[in-house]
């Protein structure tokens, strides 16, 4: 259930981050960056010491995430 529960927010957080950044990208993509985006998000908070309880928390971390893997990935395509 969790994992379920990771995806659809990865999801989300992919596709608030796409608009964000202003791209056109197809679904996959999307999803990709979005899941990408909830781990290195994840790991970064907890990093810097951060804890992202609760949906709305985790949905944030995950976008932060999400759009930071956008910006390195079109910086370094």
């Amino acid at each position: 259930m969790e994992l379920i529960l990771f995806l659809v927010i990865g999801g989300i957080a992919g596709f608030i981050a796409s608009r964000i950044m202003g791209g056109r990208d197809d679904l996959v993509f999307v999803l990709i960056v979005g899941v990408v985006g909830a781990f290195v998000g994840g790991f970064l908070s907890r990093l810097i010491g951060l804890a992202a309880y609760g949906l709305p928390a985790q949905l944030i971390v995950a976008t932060l995430g999400a759009i930071l893997c956008i910006f390195l990935w079109r910086r370094f395509r």
